[in-house]
């Protein structure tokens, strides 16, 4: 059987914090705010497996009023959603994600954030594929207030059945 989840987030630019995505500190004047690291793009798969295995989202998980979630490295966050899926029996099959961030230009950026990715997924980083498109000057996005990202993922079961 396979499943597919998609996932979402966004989150206001502030100067100040890093810029952190798929576990990748990125070099930028301005970084994401939020009560985690606040990479957009973990909790963005986050959200794509916890989808998938129809158990809900990433603030029922690890609510941001919850202060053991203070500061959270987010791979941490979808290395747990991993281990759950892993106790529903399913791994993840590929994923398929487009970060949108005006400046910096993130190609850099992307083999070393499939490769982090992929180790927390559990795959081949060739099952792992991330985009990086830019507001073109428009939306929240494209005047550098917000960065987002949107995730698919495809997971298989391991269970067989009767």
């Amino acid at each position: 059987m396979f499943r597919i989840g998609i996932g979402h987030d966004t989150h206001r630019l502030v100067k100040g914090r890093p810029l952190i995505l798929g576990g990748v500190h990125i070099e930028s004047e301005s970084g994401a705010e939020g009560h985690s690291d606040a990479d957009a793009l973990a909790h963005a798969i986050t959200d794509a497996v916890l989808g998938a295995l129809g158990e809900g989202d990433i603030g029922l998980h690890f609510p941001d009023r919850d202060p053991r979630w203070k500061d959270a490295d987010s791979l941490d966050l979808l290395a747990r959603v991993m281990w759950l899926a892993g106790e529903r029996g399913f791994l993840v099959v590929n994923l398929d994600a487009t970060v949108m961030l005006e400046r910096p230009r993130l190609r850099p950026y992307i083999d070393e954030m499939e490769t982090k990715l992929a180790g927390v997924l559990g795959v081949d980083a060739r099952c792992v594929n991330v985009k990086a498109k830019t507001g073109e000057g428009l939306d929240s996005v494209g005047e550098c207030r917000a960065v987002e990202a949107q995730a698919v993922v495809l997971l298989e079961s391991q269970r067989t059945s009767r």
